[in-house]
Order: C-alpha cells, then sequence, then structure tokens
C-alpha cells in the first residue's frame, strides 16, 4: 500500500476541477488536484522513490511498489519554457516524501495567463486501486491526499 502526500499546499478541487480535458477525464490516471496557495513555494515529492521523469513544470516518482506518481505543476505550463520554475533535484536522483523538487510560484504562473491548478495523478492505476481519495477541502504538504493498492 502506497499513500500518496501533498507535493504542496493548498485546497484540494479534485481531479474534476482541472480546466483540462485530459486531467478532468483521468486519461491520464486517476487522482486528485490543489489549487496551491499564491505565493512562491516548493513542491515536494509526494512518495519516497525515484525521480524517473523531470521538466520544470511536472515530475514523476516512482515509489518501491513501482507506483509512478505524477505531479503537474498548473495547467499549460510546459508553454512557459521553463520561465519561474527552478529544479531542485535531478531525474535519477533518490528522493524521500516531503524532499523539495521544484521551486515556483504559482502566482506568477497565474498573471502569465495559465491555470495553477496542479494535478497529482497515479499513473497506470485503475481508479478503483485508489483509497481514500481526497476531493476537496483544505490541505498542508505531507497530508495524504490517496492510498493506492
Amino acid at each position: 500500500m502506497t499513500t500518496v502526500t501533498s507535493p504542496l499546499t493548498g485546497k484540494v478541487v479534485g481531479l474534476a476541477g482541472v480546466p483540462d480535458p485530459v486531467f478532468s477525464g483521468a486519461m491520464v490516471g486517476p487522482g486528485t488536484a490543489i489549487d496551491p496557495v499564491r505565493e512562491q513555494t516548493e513542491a515536494v515529492a509526494p512518495v519516497d522513490g525515484v525521480v524517473v521523469s523531470m521538466h520544470p513544470h511536472a515530475f514523476v516518482v516512482v515509489d518501491a511498489d513501482g507506483h509512478g506518481v505524477l505531479t503537474h505543476l498548473g495547467i499549460d505550463t510546459v508553454q512557459l519554457n521553463g520561465e519561474g520554475f527552478e529544479l531542485l533535484v535531478n531525474k535519477g536522483d533518490t528522493v524521500t516524501r516531503g524532499q523539495a523538487v521544484i521551486k515556483w510560484d504559482p502566482a506568477a504562473v497565474e498573471a502569465a495567463g495559465k491555470s495553477p491548478i496542479s494535478p497529482i495523478v497515479a499513473l497506470e492505476a485503475a481508479a478503483d486501486s485508489l483509497g481514500d481519495l481526497l476531493a476537496n477541502g483544505e490541505v498542508a504538504v505531507g497530508d495524504a491526499l490517496f492510498s493506492w493498492s
């Protein structure tokens, strides 16, 4: 059983609250989403594991059970070409839950015309494999978002 914790502080809006049909339709996988606080912040690893994908706007950490968790910072933020994002780890690094991975500013993302809402997705997971899924409410870094069996 993997517990996925929040990489950000903010308001949980669930995948249905993501202004992108690929995420809101759970085409990438099941999970939830966070509307982050509007201040310079660090996105942290939601699980212990290895960073297998690293971009300025998104990263994937795979845990010891082979569960890959995508943290996507904002919507259409790939169009910012890394502007406003600072990578704090590299692809291939081993990270621990709560370790800072990317520094970014959700307010700057919003000012650039992009949504800062950030999906946290269980890659290649069946919807029924997630339990205790948070779909709304306030969340702080490190709070449990969902369990994955």
